[in-house]
């Protein structure tokens, strides 16, 4: 059973703990609010403004588990404050680890620093969850796919255009990576996990993949550098940093130019591009 009142001072409590600047928003110089506004928090969950203010005022319907995670994933709770809220709304909080979206609050806390630099948290299967600005000027929204098209290894066998933002010299090493990748992952996890369901899938699906495979490569790690082609500023040399979450095996990926350079330029131009786009 939900317990509104629980999950109404819970929720206040959270929202009054946080600050603007712990969530990536400007504070602004006549702010009064002890915390964060109600429709700042309806902003970061993705839901209305009055919703969010009858889940406080212990009013409206039982939220849903959607609802809930992303209430628990816009306060930046922990695994075990996202597992009380669950509990509270009257859900069974889902399962921790790989097979978990969740992203945890430190990880977050340094994506939204990162408002300037291209950066992403992917998943140890290479499905983004979630990226800055600049991360979607440089890559695309890679938030939007479902299923197993989510996975960057997964798409780099199925879909042509995958390959289309990475430069060509690239590509076989890539190829050999992302399988690499997969197949660790894969013994890791288990027969019945979704790292050795991509792998069923790719087998029947491409004969690339079928061919890398079989020839049982472990242990090729991502370089450093990555080379990109951009449709619009063309190639970029960036480098990548990786912060790693182990409790839920998310990565952060951080890619930087190095100043003065010509790709730090055109990661500069990239900026003024994207930010043109949004408006």
């Amino acid at each position: 059973m939900i317990d509104r009142t629980g999950l109404a001072e819970f929720l206040r409590r959270r929202r009054e703990a946080m600050q603007p600047e712990d969530v990536g928003l400007p504070r602004g110089r006549r702010r009064r609010t002890s915390g964060l506004r109600r429709e700042e928090v309806a902003v970061l969950c993705h839901m209305s403004t009055d919703y969010y203010a009858r889940l406080e005022r212990e009013r409206g319907p039982q939220p849903s588990e959607q609802m809930i995670a992303s209430i628990a994933q816009g306060l930046h709770l922990s695994l075990d404050e996202r597992d009380h809220l669950f509990r509270l709304a009257g859900h069974t909080p889902p399962p921790r680890g790989a097979d978990s979206d969740y992203i945890g609050p430190g990880l977050l806390r340094i994506l939204d620093r990162l408002y300037d630099t291209p950066a992403e948290i992917v998943t140890e299967l290479g499905e983004t969850l979630r990226q800055t600005p600049l991360g979607v000027a440089l890559t695309g929204d890679l938030t939007g796919y479902s299923g197993p098209a989510r996975s960057l290894g997964y798409r780099w066998f199925t879909d042509p255009a995958a390959r289309r933002l990475y430069a060509p010299e690239e590509h076989e090493f890539l190829t050999r990576m992302f399988v690499s990748g997969l197949r660790g992952v894969a013994t890791l996890r288990g027969p019945g996990s979704r790292a050795a369901h991509y792998a069923d899938l790719l087998l029947a699906r491409s004969e690339e993949f079928r061919r890398v495979w079989d020839a049982h490569e472990v242990g090729i790690r991502p370089r450093e550098v990555k080379h990109f082609v951009h449709p619009e500023v063309g190639a970029l040399e960036l480098t990548c940093q990786t912060l790693l979450d182990p409790d839920q095996s998310h990565f952060l990926l951080v890619y930087t130019a190095v100043p003065g350079s010509e790709s730090y330029e055109k990661l500069r131009l990239l900026s003024v591009i994207g930010a043109q786009a949004l408006r």
